[in-house]
């Protein structure tokens, strides 16, 4: 499908003069009309097709929709709707390589090169100039390794993040072969001594978990987190174009630039191009379910969830601990959580510390910047 963002504009006020934009009541928001309202600014200032929302506080359980799920058939977003959550996989691979160490199977200042030898990370340090230091997996997981982002790679980009992506969507990827693209450039900068943010640290953490257990991350993450916490819309798609179960369309606009670039379906396509940096596919329901076992020391031990929150500056507003981020609000309230975005979709859940406040949003188009207003409004009002 090929429609101008003019276009989906048109259809967006279409659907909201029919009062099929919001799926919630202003009498039936609980407390979280500022929420629903930054939710449809989104749609209708941003163009975006829709945002989906759950919100678990001390009033109950709250989802809300804008927008449409759909634009074909104008269906709004539904509070059960799966989709793809891009980098808010990181914390459940983060989770499972914790646990690890907890059980004594590895230890967080392992050098890389102790559980993938083949992967040659020994002379990384050296490299840059600095004294030699070998890359450990707690900077994998903190993002202090120096390893350029795979995702940066030009020749990559021009294939998959440019129109050309629809003729190359289907196809398959191993973590060996991306992240070949990143060690054949040099270094960032001796590991440990800065913060830079590399989906590669964590397709080498997936190979990490598969070497000391025997089996993949996937099987991992579903064993140690999925099970336990009963997250039955949570899936590892590996090179399944489909999303599984309940759901709306994805759409982009294949980082075209220019004011007015067109919008594809992209629901289909392969994730293995993000792998356990990315692939994962999930629900506002089980998001807010795991981000709250996860805080609340539900799934690790005291210790390792301390060495998860010891956090690093990742930008203004932002702190990096190990697979997770820490985000202090203009009101001065502190979340913990993650961002993703593959493409069509953008995905974020925070929660306070206790766990008492928790909200997942998602957005079915690419190109909205971020959430950031979204957790403002719902966590500042």
């Amino acid at each position: 499908m090929h429609l101008s963002r003019a276009l989906l504009s048109g259809l967006i006020a279409t659907v909201t003069a029919c009062g099929l934009a919001v799926s919630s009541s202003a009498a039936a928001d609980q407390g979280h009309a500022r929420t629903r309202e930054a939710m449809e600014v989104m749609v209708e200032q941003d163009g975006v097709p829709g945002v989906l929302a759950q919100v678990e506080d001390g009033a109950g359980a709250w989802s809300g929709s804008a927008g449409t799920a759909d634009y074909t058939t104008g269906r709004p977003r539904l509070a059960l709707d799966r989709y793809r959550i891009g980098s808010l996989t990181k914390p459940f691979v983060a989770t499972v390589l914790l646990q690890l160490e907890s059980e004594g199977t590895l230890r967080l200042d392992d050098p890389v090169g102790r559980w993938l030898p083949d992967v040659r990370l020994g002379e990384y340090g050296a490299a840059v100039g600095g004294p030699h230091r070998s890359v450990t997996l707690r900077q994998l997981l903190g993002h202090t390794s120096g390893i350029p982002d795979y995702a940066a790679d030009p020749a990559l980009r021009r294939t998959y993040f440019s129109p050309r992506f629809l003729v190359h969507r289907w196809h398959s990827h191993t973590p060996e072969k991306l992240i070949e693209r990143s060690l054949s450039r040099p270094p960032l900068f001796p590991p440990g001594t800065r913060w830079s943010y590399s989906n590669t640290n964590y397709l080498l953490a997936g190979m990490v978990i598969e070497r000391a257990t025997g089996r993949s991350y996937a099987a991992e993450i579903e064993r140690r987190i999925l099970r336990p916490l009963k997250l039955e819309d949570t899936a590892l798609p590996g090179t399944s174009s489909r999303i599984p179960g309940q759901h709306g369309k994805e759409y982009s606009t294949l980082f075209v630039p220019g004011a007015h670039p067109p919008v594809r379906d992209v629901t289909r396509l392969n994730p293995s191009l993000a792998g356990a940096s990315g692939e994962m596919i999930s629900s506002g329901r089980d998001l807010v379910r795991f981000m709250r076992a996860l805080v609340t020391g539900r799934l690790l031990p005291p210790r390792q969830l301390a060495e998860m929150r010891a956090t690093r500056k990742a930008g203004s507003t932002d702190r990096y601990g190990l697979g997770l981020t820490e985000r202090t609000l203009s009101c001065g309230v502190t979340v913990w959580g993650h961002d993703g975005t593959i493409h069509g979709s953008t995905t974020a859940a925070y929660t306070t510390a206790d766990g008492t406040h928790t909200a997942a949003f998602n957005v079915n188009g690419d190109w909205s910047g971020d959430t950031r207003d979204l957790f403002e409004a719902e966590f500042c009002h």
